[in-house]
């Protein structure tokens, strides 16, 4: 175990050397949001609506106001505790499988090391490491049978970030397998709405708390923002009001087609099985829908992980190809062009995500930026085939690994039949 704290302290420390970078979401919105809430009374400004994401990451950005850390170095820290937090859990569900020593570390520590989850919370300071951290730690309690611990922890998730509905398809899967009661999922929206409580009482309006996720879902009208998903191969002109609901509308199709061929089969549900589907999932969804960032790829990125130590021999490449998508993925956000700046403005000035009201000209010009910044280009069409592979491989290991057991079962039968 010495080797192990080592390892994971030098996963650290390689954070830790990259805290000065200043990414332009830290530039144009976080440390604005730190910013307004430090010269709004701490926890009081919770009461306006100043930031598009939703409360419990705010609570922790008032918590460094009332800290003597700079601010830049206390929101990477943040994400770097998550990281912990999410190798913790990659250690605890490999462990599941596997009893012997090395495999649970060697998995938690290639989760930490990965190119991603390193630049994603010790350069980028984002905070998709806390949202899959809670993510993973729902999908390990599901895996152990304990239901009440697992809709905290998806509650928790969902509170940080919508994109743990990535994992949800799982969880209803397991609910109508009678795997995990559907009065377990009442905690999912209680942890929801008790993380609100203290911004309401702070006076923050409920209509504004319950409408956040709703405003991020519209806030971008691009098919794909550097995502390396389906929306890549088609032509930079597409009309992306006309793609973005038949995309939301076919991916809802798959995932219930999906949904259903497990629930319609006989087989017994494992451990392998439960990762491969949360793998499938977490790469499907965001794969399909529209609008995906690069990031929203964070959770599949982790789940191939672990379902390569589920599945070694079929699955072994399969975090490369996520991985190696996801990163170059990030190359141009990391490191933009020295004259760029958030879209709809010149640098230094603030982006809210928002586009002008409909009918005024800026309007115009700022789907045009958009279009321009996102529009389909070879090398991301490339990423996208990468990811494309990866879909179908997981998907394919998936239904391999049921129709296995249902021959299984079925010559079991025929068997017994016969005596």
């Amino acid at each position: 175990m010495g080797l192990v704290a080592a390892a994971a302290m030098i996963a650290v420390m390689a954070r830790v050397a990259m805290f000065d970078h200043e990414s332009f979401d830290y530039k144009f919105f976080v440390k604005s949001w730190y910013d307004f809430i430090s010269t709004h009374g701490g926890f009081g400004a919770l009461k306006h609506r100043f930031a598009d994401y939703n409360v419990p990451y705010l609570y922790l950005i008032a918590l460094l106001t009332y800290l003597p850390i700079p601010p830049l170095a206390g929101i990477k820290i943040i994400s770097v505790a998550f990281d912990l937090v999410l190798a913790y859990f990659t250690y605890r569900i490999v462990a599941l499988r596997h009893i012997g020593r090395w495999l649970p570390p060697l998995a938690a520590l290639i989760v930490l090391f990965l190119p991603t989850v390193a630049t994603n919370s010790g350069m980028w300071g984002q905070a998709d490491s806390i949202y899959a951290a809670f993510g993973l730690g729902g999908v390990y309690f599901l895996l152990r049978r304990r239901p009440w611990p697992a809709g905290l922890f998806f509650g928790l998730s969902l509170a940080f970030k919508l994109q743990a509905v990535f994992l949800f398809p799982l969880l209803l899967v397991l609910v109508l397998k009678k795997w995990m009661p559907w009065r377990a999922l009442l905690a999912v929206p209680g942890v929801v709405l008790l993380l609100d409580v203290p911004a309401l009482l702070a006076g923050a309006p409920l209509g504004q708390l319950l409408s956040v996720y709703a405003q991020q879902a519209s806030s971008y009208s691009a098919l794909s923002l550097n995502a390396p998903s389906i929306y890549q191969f088609l032509p930079a002109g597409a009309d992306a009001a006309l793609i973005r609901p038949i995309g939301v509308a076919v991916t809802g199709l798959v995932i219930v087609g999906l949904c259903l061929g497990v629930l319609l089969s006989r087989v017994q549900l494992t451990t392998a099985k439960i990762v491969l589907m949360g793998a499938t999932s977490a790469v499907l969804m965001p794969f399909l829908l529209p609008s995906m960032h690069e990031r929203y790829f964070y959770l599949a990125e982790v789940l191939a992980v672990i379902a390569a130590f589920s599945l070694p021999r079929r699955l072994w490449y399969v975090p490369v190809l996520v991985q190696v998508a996801s990163l170059l993925a990030y190359l141009p956000v990391l490191f933009p062009a020295a004259d760029s700046g958030p879209p709809g403005g010149p640098p230094g000035e603030m982006f809210t995500g928002e586009p002008p009201p409909g009918g005024d000209p800026a309007s115009e010009v700022l789907a045009d930026e958009m279009a321009k910044m996102y529009a389909p280009t070879l090398e991301f069409r490339i990423l996208a085939a990468l990811m494309a592979v990866a879909v179908v491989s997981v998907l394919w290991a998936t239904f391999r690994e049921f129709r296995r057991d249902a021959r299984a079962g079925s010559a079991e039968n025929t068997e017994n039949a016969d005596s």
